[in-house]
C-alpha cells in the first residue's frame, strides 16, 4: 500500500537557531526572542565588529586627530567652567563645598557616558539600514558600539580631572576605588539605554530630535551641579526615582575617599541591572521587524 510523501514543514511553522544553522530563514515578527544562548555566543564572536564601528565613529570626529583628541576633552572641560560660573552666580559667590569644581568636572564625565552613549546609539539602528538588510548578525551590536564609542570618549577625560583632583586637595585611599564598580554600572545603564533608544526611534523617528532636550533635563535633576546633600527634602524623591541619583551620589562620594552608601548603591545596581535587562529583551524581540521598518 502507497504512502503520500511527508511534506517538509514551513519555516514559518518551525522555530530555527539561525545562528549555528546552516540555512538562515529570516522571517519578519512583531515578538518573539531568538535563541537567547546561540544569540549571546554569537555577540561575543563578532564583538570586533562592535569595536570596530565604534573605531570608525570616531574617526568620523577626528579623534585619530591631535586636535581631535585635545577638543575632546577641551569640550566638556569648558562645558563644566561654564556650569562653574552658573552656579557660581546662583549662589551669590558665597562659599562653596570642599571640592566643589572637582564634584561638577568628574560628575559632568560621568553623565557624557549616558549622554553620547544614547545620542550616538539612539540612530545606530535606522542609519545603518543597508547593513541591516544586506548582513546577517545580532542587531545588538549596533547599539552595543555606541557605548564602546562612549567609554572610549571618557578615557582621555581622566587626564583632565587626575590633576583637578590634586589640585582641590581631595585624597586617594581604598574608598577611592569604588569608582571602578561605579564606572561598570554606568556602562551597564548605558548599554540599557542605548538598546531602548535605538529600538525606539525605529517606531517614532522624532525621538532623535527630542533627545538633546531630555538629557538637558535630565542633567539638571541629577547630582551634578550640586551635591546630593543639598537638595531639599521636598525633592529629595527627584532623586530617588532618578536613574542616575544614586550612582552619581556614589561616584562623588569614592573620588572625595567617602565609602558609598548602600542606599546610593542599591537603587544603583537595581536601575542598572533591571533596565537592561528589559530593554535587552525588548530590543531583541523587536530587531527581526527592523528590516521591515528601514
Amino acid at each position: 500500500m502507497s504512502t503520500s510523501p511527508t511534506l517538509p514543514r514551513h519555516p514559518r511553522h518551525r522555530r530555527e537557531d539561525e545562528f549555528t544553522g546552516e540555512r538562515h530563514v529570516y522571517v519578519p515578527h512583531s515578538v518573539g526572542l531568538p535563541p537567547l544562548r546561540s544569540y549571546v555566543h554569537e555577540l561575543w564572536r563578532r564583538r570586533e565588529f562592535a569595536f570596530e564601528l565604534a573605531r570608525t565613529k570616531l574617526r568620523e570626529q577626528n579623534f585619530d586627530t591631535a586636535f581631535g583628541q585635545l577638543w575632546l576633552v577641551l569640550n566638556p572641560l569648558l562645558l563644566a567652567l561654564v556650569y562653574f560660573l552658573l552656579v557660581d552666580i546662583i549662589r551669590g559667590g558665597g562659599s562653596r563645598p570642599p571640592g566643589f569644581f572637582a564634584h561638577l568636572v568628574a560628575g559632568l564625565f560621568a553623565f557624557h557616558i549616558i549622554q553620547n552613549a544614547m545620542t550616538v546609539g539612539v540612530k545606530s539602528v535606522t542609519k545603518g539600514g543597508r547593513l541591516i538588510l544586506n548582513s546577517a548578525f545580532p542587531r545588538a551590536l549596533l547599539p552595543l558600539s555606541a557605548v564602546i564609542t562612549s567609554f572610549m570618549r571618557f578615557v582621555p577625560t581622566m587626564v583632565i580631572y587626575i590633576p583637578i583632583h590634586f589640585a582641590s586637595g581631595l585624597p586617594v585611599n581604598a574608598n577611592t576605588l569604588w569608582v571602578l564598580p561605579i564606572l561598570a554600572l554606568l556602562l551597564l545603564l548605558a548599554a540599557g539605554l542605548s538598546m531602548l533608544v535605538s529600538a525606539a526611534q525605529v517606531y517614532f523617528r522624532d525621538l532623535g530630535n527630542f533627545l538633546p532636550y531630555l538629557l538637558r533635563i535630565w542633567l539638571y535633576v541629577s547630582p551634578v551641579l550640586y551635591f546630593a546633600s543639598e537638595v531639599p527634602q521636598k525633592y529629595q524623591w527627584i532623586l530617588d526615582v532618578n536613574p542616575l541619583g544614586g550612582l552619581l551620589t556614589a561616584w562623588s562620594d569614592a573620588l572625595r575617599g567617602l565609602a558609598p552608601s548602600a542606599g546610593a548603591l542599591l537603587p544603583g545596581l537595581a536601575w542598572g541591572i533591571g533596565l537592561f535587562v528589559l530593554a535587552s529583551l525588548f530590543f531583541l524581540s523587536r530587531e527581526r521587524e527592523f528590516a521591515v521598518r528601514l
